[in-house]
């Protein structure tokens, strides 16, 4: 526990109709009872007329306590629910700041006290910190299912058997005769079946295009229409319409929600030869882009589009007479009428939604990838030795790997990038 009493305004920012301020710490009892004269009952809201070191009257605020280690940061806590003026919660602040041993909270400080008390785990943090910046109800789901603890549940039945097999090893070594240097074929289906189930799970939709958005990118030559249909799709003008080719030269991004879906709507360069130098960056760019999309609209000639798994031919212009008529397997949009629009979007939702995680189904990020991948190569390691000294090695590591993916093990790199994420309340 630390030896540090931190407080902060755990609720958005005033005027609002009630605003909470939050103390953890050894000395939040004290410094509820230096403020309200007396705490109630654990758990229970009862009604405290709150005052200054000088006895000035602050605010009549509902007052709640919590012991450890049974709390949200597994320290001491009070918190004051006061009226959300601004002038309240300064008053209240100000007062808690003169109280000798107490400090304002740095960002995120009230979580990282939660996991380095055992309250969360890493995994729980971080889903933590992706569900107050959710924006879609995709994105919400998710990190909920986080954030409750399905990760860290999963990898509680992943530690408990690698465990059992690290037992098996190291008690095959201390029995094992000095000739016998051979496996237990036991322990080495044993691990590869936990193998082939972490990669499993290593080969489920990632959450990073849920949290960054789909990359949807539109490409094609210049003046095909592709500044008009993000345009459209957008429904305000974020690209320049022009006649003149290379107009756009580099790439536009519009972030947008799809039926829940995050997408980041990517406008780029026409392609095409140029002897123009800063044309030519921004059509490098956008081959860049195409190459890296997640699905592609291709607004020029079938026989000229690229060869991408997640692709939709767009035929575009239709409202004009000479291109009335779309090309076999191509979409006929105008940006103008907006026909076709509604087809073309719902086509780009359902190959994007073909890339995110199932519905509030937990999903890894590239850290807790990363880890799951090492326990896994350890584990197919250990399967495939030949020495009951080589395989125990192989199954710590394992051990060692899942203890990072908690966040238990050389972590504090990463622990200052996520806790840096949170609010001053959080």
């Amino acid at each position: 526990m630390s030896a540090d009493t931190i407080f902060a305004l755990s609720s958005g920012r005033p005027p609002a109709a009630v605003s909470i301020i939050r103390v953890s710490g050894p000395g939040a009892h004290g410094a509820g009872r230096r403020l309200a004269g007396s705490l109630p009952d654990v758990r229970i809201a009862a009604l405290r007329t709150l005052r200054d070191e000088a006895g000035g009257r602050l605010d009549d605020a509902l007052v709640l306590r919590f012991d450890r280690p049974a709390s949200s940061t597994g320290e001491d806590i009070v918190e004051f629910h006061c009226h959300g003026g601004r002038a309240v919660v300064d008053a209240v602040l100000s007062a808690l700041a003169e109280i000798e041993g107490l400090r304002p909270a740095h960002p995120g400080e009230f979580t990282r006290r939660a996991f380095e008390n055992g309250r969360i785990d890493l995994t729980e943090a971080e889903g933590l910190a992706d569900l107050i910046e959710a924006e879609t109800e995709f994105q919400r789901k998710s990190a909920l299912a986080m954030a409750e603890g399905g990760l860290k549940r999963q990898i509680e039945q992943w530690q408990k058997r690698v465990l059992i097999l690290s037992a098996q090893a190291e008690a095959a070594i201390d029995y094992a005769e000095d000739d016998d240097v051979g496996t237990d074929p036991t322990l080495a289906k044993e691990c590869f079946e936990l193998a082939r189930e972490l990669g499993e799970w290593l080969g489920r939709p990632r959450i990073e295009p849920l949290k960054d958005g789909v990359r949807v990118v539109i490409a094609g030559p210049p003046n095909a229409g592709k500044s008009s249909l993000i345009n459209a799709i957008a429904g305000q003008e974020r690209a320049i319409v022009t006649d003149i080719p290379g107009t756009t030269r580099d790439q536009i991004e519009v972030p947008l929600s799809l039926g829940g879906i995050p997408i980041l709507l990517t406008d780029t360069a026409g392609l095409r030869e140029s002897d123009d130098t800063i044309e030519r960056i921004g059509i490098n760019r956008a081959r860049s882009l195409v190459e890296g999309a997640d699905v592609l609209l291709w607004l020029g000639e079938t026989k000229e589009a690229p060869g991408h798994s997640r692709r939709i031919l767009v035929h575009p212009r239709a409202d004009l007479a000479e291109r009335a008529t779309a090309p076999e397997g191509s979409l006929a949009v105008s940006s103008v009428t907006g026909a076709g629009l509604d087809e073309l979007l719902a086509r780009t939702s359902e190959l994007a939604a073909s890339l995110l995680p199932d519905e509030g189904a937990i999903a890894l990020n590239r850290r807790q990838a990363a880890h799951v991948a090492e326990a896994q190569g350890a584990l197919e390691a250990a399967a495939a030795t030949n020495e009951f000294v080589f395989a125990a090695e192989n199954v710590r590591a394992a051990r060692v790997a899942f203890d990072r993916l908690t966040g238990r093990a050389g972590m504090e790199d990463v622990l200052d990038s996520l806790f840096g994420r949170f609010c001053l309340g959080k």
